[in-house]
């Protein structure tokens, strides 16, 4: 029997895990962390019994207790009760799926004590890689990545043993937006972005992945799980999302990961690696499938995957600022604030005006994110 924790539980990736659980039946959800999705949990509680639930919102804490106060489920509030949750003892897997920094505190404490982190949180590598990478070796804590480029990646150098990677081929559906225009993306609305053609994603994530941000993410997360340079990344824009991505050798050798677009595969995968378990649900139909395309991504209409390169040649703080003024840009252009073009502004804008630190600590992390915030709020 496996025992899990997952941080965000009720988000997209939180929600396709306990999918899994459910479908595998032999893993134990121990305990539960979420937002403020109180009547959410309530459910997740009722159905797969955790020892302790966590809320980051006070209220729903409260609310949450009343609710579940005929079951034997300890209810705690905030950082406090994350990170007591990561280091508990009684589980091996800690689910690292919310979004955003709040992620990245509760996945060293994990580390440290000794969890294999099933990570689906891009923010704790590219804002903390050069921690949390040789935190993990020192602990001989396995990072099992979850998002399904990132697998891909994984699956894809199995059986490779030392060989070197000459290339990976780190691949994006290109969003809802591809093929547009600078001038048609002022105009562009939230409603706009938040049809995404291939996957079922939270809003952040899918605004980010019309940016093109979400990929540049992803490249900072690839240089720090696979120890790579940067120059050895390269996007390619596949639209019909069915080669996941590439591992290129240095005898010009491919190795693909291709399904169809699922994430219970990936999250599968890192709880239950190197086994591959069963799967309900659709399979890929090569006949139906026809062909598959391939093209460069349009740096110059989204300029946020180049400043997202920039980030990692400047290094430092420089990509956690990256990072921050995307969250902050994002969350105003959903309220309306702001014009779609205005997010990848803010973010170049950022990176060229925080104080740069060279190897920052886990708080001078958190002091560049506050540092962009206050940038941000005089825009």
């Amino acid at each position: 029997m496996k025992k899990i924790a997952i941080l965000g539980s009720t988000g997209s990736i939180g929600r396709q895990t306990l999918d899994v659980a459910r479908e595998q039946g032999d893993i134990e959800v121990v305990a539960l962390c979420a937002r403020r999705s109180v009547e959410l949990m309530e459910r997740q509680i009722r159905e797969f019994r955790p020892r302790r639930a966590v809320m980051w919102d006070e209220d729903a804490a409260a609310d949450l207790r009343i609710r579940v106060g005929d079951l034997d489920v300890q209810v705690l509030s905030g950082m406090e009760g994350i990170l007591d949750t990561a280091a508990m003892d009684g589980y091996e897997y800690f689910v690292t799926a919310i979004m955003g920094m709040v992620g990245v505190r509760p996945t060293v404490t994990a580390i440290e004590s000794g969890k294999k982190i099933a990570l689906a949180n891009k923010e704790t590598l590219v804002t903390a890689g050069h921690i949390i990478m040789p935190l993990a070796a020192q602990k001989g804590v396995p990072i099992l990545p979850v998002d399904s480029e990132h697998s891909a990646i994984f699956q894809s150098l199995n059986g490779e043993g030392k060989n070197p990677i000459a290339k990976i081929w780190l691949t994006a559906s290109g969003g809802p937006f591809r093929g547009r225009s600078a001038r048609e993306l002022k105009a562009m609305r939230p409603e706009d972005a938040l049809k995404h053609p291939t996957w079922e994603m939270g809003q952040k994530i899918t605004i980010d992945s019309s940016t093109l941000v979400n990929k540049g993410l992803e490249v900072i997360e690839a240089k720090w799980l696979f120890d790579v340079d940067p120059s050895q990344i390269q996007v390619l824009v596949h639209p019909q999302s069915i080669i996941h991505s590439m591992v290129e050798y240095e005898d010009g050798g491919i190795m693909a990961q291709l399904g169809v677009p699922d994430m219970r595969l990936p999250i599968q995968y890192a709880l239950y690696y190197p086994e591959r378990r069963p799967m309900p649900g659709e399979r890929l139909d090569f006949y139906s499938l026809g062909q598959i395309t391939f093209e460069r991504p349009d740096v110059e209409t989204f300029p946020a995957l180049r400043y997202a390169y920039d980030s990692i040649r400047r290094g430092g703080n420089i990509p956690t600022a990256f990072n921050a003024a995307d969250e902050f840009a994002v969350a105003e252009f959903l309220k309306g604030k702001i014009s779609y073009p205005e997010i990848s502004e803010m973010i170049l804008h950022s990176m060229e005006t925080c104080r740069f630190i060279e190897s920052p600590s886990l708080d001078e992390i958190f002091d560049t994110e506050k540092e962009v915030q206050e940038i941000l709020s005089r825009w």
